[in-house]
């Protein structure tokens, strides 16, 4: 019998290479009905039996991992182990140890389980540098037995790198993948070539968009699914309806050639990359499960000429800007609502703003270390429209050194300290007019650049960049700016 092929991610977890996406059932049940646990359990089980033994959901996609929880009490039937990997999406704050302990929890609660096979974590502001706390503390609920591994979810390859080099054992990075959305096979391929980590795939088919349903058909005046609402922005910005027609009717003659549907062919594409373990694939409970559509994935492989057609239609398509996740974090926002920076602008601040006594005009923030009431200086300070910002290490906390020995994922720590403190005195790094950079070791100009040109690559800020001894403390890099803000035009 055909059955899924299968990955290992660890020595301990091995997935189906298609894993069953439950997100889903947050929209079956969006209208309060909600699904009963052993109905949606039976459903799942019937996956597993055809070797679909891999259940990807997270802490809002409705009842998902209360049904997940019924299919693990039935472990000794015939469907084997079900594998489960659920999300943890925080609202961004302080991660105690008691706070990432009562999220993971509160997981194992609701899956009925002592552990969970996989725990992927997401952030949405990497400005609050409380995300690498709470990785760091999953790594000791790791340790415990509590989580089996740990994986993280949107993050783009600079900050995969940074949680890497600051010593967290990531296994799994979930991220958008497709033939419209083609940024996973760039800097976070090249990363996952040089690490342990690998991709699990989602929007494979865009919402439905990449399938026999919408070829030669005209492009949809009104879209009220969630899902379509976002994958059309990744159609608009990829090229236009006109493009995306272009690469249906491509992807049609390759599955007519293999027998299968442009489905399998959007999805194999993706599979046949080395950085992805696996592609997820959702499915409604209860509906068409497209189970044998799916297993065809398992039955063919393109070829070289299928990659060559499909290469030249990309040649027509406008890549998509950014990383992986820049959707949910910055313009343009290709998410299903559109513009977030009002969520954004909700989002706790990192630092918070003090007073300048007797200087109404001005203001300041502090971080709380010591090394300000010794040497007598603040973080970053706002005298009118000009913000200045004291030179700044990779540094978590009071003291704690971050990546000790990698210049790059201390310049990408860095730089979103900086930002976090022109957030708080009301500006953005697209206010910054000059930086001064200091390195320890020539040899690693080029990493920091890099990080640097990632975030300034459009501002283009003044720079100096300055080769020096030493740096106190277990740093390589430094770095300080200045802002001014300006009005925008429209």
């Amino acid at each position: 019998m055909l059955t899924p092929d299968r990955y290992s991610l660890s020595n301990k977890l091995t997935i189906s290479r298609a894993l069953v996406g439950l997100w889903q059932v947050a929209d079956i049940e969006k209208e309060g009905k909600i699904i009963d646990p052993e109905e949606g359990a039976t459903h799942l089980a019937d996956y597993a039996q055809v070797g679909f033994n891999t259940f990807d959901m997270a802490d809002h996609y409705g009842s998902a991992e209360r049904i997940a929880g019924a299919l693990l009490q039935r472990q000794g039937s015939a469907t084997g182990h079900p594998v489960i990997c659920t999300k943890w999406c925080p609202k961004p704050g302080p991660m105690t140890e008691e706070v990432v302990r009562a999220g993971v929890m509160e997981r194992l609660e609701r899956l009925g389980s002592d552990k969970v096979d996989l725990l992927q974590f997401h952030w949405w502001s990497f400005e609050h540098p409380a995300w690498l706390d709470a990785l760091h503390q999953m790594a000791k609920l790791r340790e415990e037995g509590l989580i089996g591994e740990i994986g993280v979810t949107n993050f783009d390859a600079a900050h995969l790198h940074l949680a890497l080099m600051d010593g967290v054992p990531l296994v799994s990075n979930q991220v958008p993948f497709s033939l419209l959305d083609r940024r996973a096979a760039g800097s976070l391929s090249d990363l996952c070539a040089k690490s342990d980590v690998r991709l699990l795939s989602y929007g494979t088919l865009a919402g439905g968009f990449l399938s026999e349903r919408w070829i030669d058909q005209p492009e949809p005046a009104a879209i009220s699914d969630w899902s379509k609402m976002k994958y059309k922005r990744f159609i608009d910005t990829a090229g236009g309806w006109e493009v995306h027609q272009t690469l249906l009717r491509v992807a049609a003659k390759i599955a007519r050639k293999h027998g299968v549907s442009i489905s399998n062919v959007a999805t194999r594409w993706v599979l046949e990359h080395a950085a992805v373990a696996g592609v997820i694939i959702g499915a409604r409970l209860g509906e068409d499960q497209h189970r044998d559509d799916n297993l065809r994935l398992f039955q063919f492989a393109l070829d070289s000429e299928d990659h060559v057609a499909l290469d030249a239609v990309f040649e027509e398509t406008t890549p998509l800007p950014g990383d992986c996740g820049d959707e949910y974090r910055k313009p343009p926002f290709l998410t299903a609502s559109g513009d977030l920076s009002h969520h954004l602008d909700e989002m706790p601040k990192a630092f918070e703003v003090q007073p300048v006594p007797g200087r109404p005009d001005e203001a300041r923030v502090l971080t709380g270390s010591e090394w300000e009431d010794i040497a007598g200086y603040c973080r970053a300070r706002r005298i009118g429209d000009r913000i200045l910002v004291s030179g700044t290490t990779a540094t978590a906390g009071l003291d704690r050194s971050i990546a000790p020995g990698d210049a790059e994922a201390q310049t990408t720590f860095i730089l979103d300290k900086i930002a976090a403190a022109l957030t708080a005195l009301g500006a953005s790094m697209d206010d910054v007019i000059r930086t001064r950079v200091y390195l320890t070791d020539a040899d690693d100009v080029t990493a920091v650049s890099r990080a640097h040109g990632r975030v300034f690559g459009e501002i283009k800020p003044a720079n100096t960049l300055l080769e020096i001894a030493r740096l106190i403390g277990d740093y390589k890099v430094e770095i300080e700016a200045e802002a001014l803000i300006r009005s925008r035009s429209s």
